[in-house]
């Protein structure tokens, strides 16, 4: 099986790898996709040396659709993803009214389950 990470180099990024690692089984290849248009997308091993649970199990893929929504769901589909995991940032009524929201249409249009999460909350 296969878990799709919608990828941003971002907390909520790095929150939805970290989910992934946490949902992942034995074996299990975590697939990196990008969640946003031009992101640049980390290589396997910077992968492997953040999150060592994933050493020998992750892909990277870039996508060639133009959306990222759809490259995410595109991948998961083309898969068969048992999961895809996303990071949610907090956004206004009205900036996710004006400017949309990737993780919605991923949560809306997705064909298997999606966890999303949120970053650590750090104290000051």
């Amino acid at each position: 099986m296969t878990i799709v990470v919608a990828y941003a180099d971002t907390p909520p990024g790095h929150a939805a790898v970290t989910g992934a690692v946490a949902e992942s089984r034995e074996g299990e290849t975590v697939v990196i996709v990008p969640a946003v248009r031009g992101e640049r997308i980390p290589e396997v091993g910077e992968v492997e040396s953040r999150w060592p649970d994933l050493a020998g199990r992750v892909v990277v893929e870039r996508g060639d659709l133009g959306d990222a929504a759809d490259t995410v769901i595109q991948v998961a589909q083309r898969l068969d993803a048992r999961l895809i995991v996303l990071g949610l940032r907090a956004r206004t009524p009205v900036g996710k009214l004006v400017f949309g929201s990737t993780a919605q249409r991923i949560l809306l249009d997705a064909t298997c389950p999606v966890l999303s999460v949120k970053p650590a909350v750090t104290a000051t």
